[in-house]
Parts: structure tokens; sequence; C-alpha cells
């Protein structure tokens, strides 16, 4: 990935977390009701529950939180929700994928087209992005006190990653969307809890942003994280020092 790190992204998106980690509490809860409303309450057998509980603990959501989201969705007259998918280019032309769970479509998309016409973006038709970015593993986790990283990276990779960067003991490892469950085992017989490991759209391609544009991308992108019906949304910029100082 020449002109790109990965890890620059990772950072700013673990350092935006850290500093709305009241919103970030919300949606880990949300996917949790949503997923045991979806597949039941039973984890065992219900992988998207699983997954979300997961994330959900490597964030040290409490488990009261965790346990209510479940009984609640279990209960008579719960919410129904929607997972949905958009695609849009935003400020400077750059590529967004922006996955909602929603219970009122058109509010969630009045929204989205408000978010990136006041930024100079708009939406796009679906498989517009095809090209620009690939679904991936990816699992962040930060290092076990006293494990070797090269050992660690070995096993990792006999897991199934193709992919893993290190910086100050936080990891990320990526893998092929047919491995995620492969590396998912491998972390859990190392004993790792990661902090996140769900499948993502990462960059085939990336853009490079004018500072102008890059502050209009970070009103953009705190508006989404913001929004509760926005779960998760991707980009393809090119981080730069600068660039992750205007967008944090």
């Amino acid at each position: 990935m020449a002109g790109h790190s990965r890890w620059a992204n990772i950072k700013h998106k673990k350092g935006a977390a850290d500093k709305r980690r009241s919103t970030l509490f919300t949606k880990l809860v949300k996917e949790i009701y949503v997923a045991a409303k979806v597949g039941g309450p039973n984890p065992d057998s219900n992988p998207r529950l699983r997954l979300a509980m997961q994330n959900a603990r490597g964030q040290s959501v409490p488990k009261d939180n965790i346990d209510r989201a479940i009984n609640k969705a279990s209960g008579a007259g719960a919410e129904s929700f929607t997972d949905v998918m958009y695609e849009a280019y935003g400020p400077g032309n750059v590529g967004l994928i922006i996955e909602c769970t929603t219970d009122n479509l058109n509010r969630t998309i009045a929204n989205l087209r408000t978010y990136l016409t006041k930024t100079g973006g708009s939406l796009a038709n679906n498989g517009s992005l095809n090209f620009v970015f690939e679904q991936k593993g990816v699992f962040e986790f930060t290092k076990p006190e006293g494990t070797d990283l090269d050992e660690l990276t070995l096993e990792v990779i006999d897991g199934g990653a193709d992919e893993v960067e290190e910086e100050d003991g936080f990891i990320s490892a990526s893998c092929a969307r047919e491995d995620f469950g492969s590396l998912s085992k491998k972390l859990d017989e190392l004993g790792i809890t990661p902090e996140k490991s769900e499948l993502q759209y990462v960059p085939k391609i990336f853009k490079q942003v004018s500072n102008e544009d890059a502050a209009k991308l970070a009103k953009l992108l705190d508006n989404l994280h913001n929004d509760d019906d926005v779960k998760v949304f991707y980009h393809n910029v090119e981080f730069s020092e600068e660039l992750a100082e205007i967008l944090n």
C-alpha cells in the first residue's frame, strides 16, 4: 500500500472512539439488541449476537448493559430494525460506504442526504464503489503483556491473517472475508479478546484531499458518527499526520 498508512486510519478511528465513548457504547448495545431480535438471544446459535457481544466486551461495555439489551429484544413488543447500506461521495470526491440499522428508512436517508449536501457530497448508486473497496475481516487488539511479537504474528498468520500491523502495542490484523471465522477462532485460542472484530470495507484506491475538503469531511464524519441510525462507515482518504489532526 504505497503512500498509505492504514495504521494512521486505525489511530484516527480509535482516537475518535475514545473521545465519544458514550456514543460508541450506545451503538454497540444497539447492535446487541438488533442481533438478539433477529437471530434469537442465544449467542451459541446466533453468530451475529456472539460477535456483537465480543465487540462490546472488547470496549468494556458493562455486562448489565449487554444482558439488558438481550432481555429487551426477547420481550413482547420489541422494536423492529432494518439493516441497510448506502454508498456516497463526500467532499473532495471521497468514497464512502455507510452501514445503517434503522427503524425508519425515510428518516435515515433524509438525514444522510442533509449531511452530504451541506458538505458538498451526494449519495451514489449501490455498486458504484465496488472498484474502490474490498470487504475484509479486521481484528484490532492490544498485544498481551509478555508476548513475543514475532511469535504472535506467526500465530495470527497461521490463523488466516494476510496482514499484521503493530504500533505501541496495538495490533491490527486483516484477513480475507472467508478466513474471518478461522482467525476469530485462533485469537480465541490465544486468549485474546479483540477490541474490534468485524468485516470492514477496506480501500483498494485512496483519495488525497485538500485541507479545505478535509475540514468539510471532518464535519460530515462527525455527523455520521453521532447519528444513532449509522452503525459504521468507511472512507478511502489517504492519511497524513496533518490530515489526521484535522479529522480528529
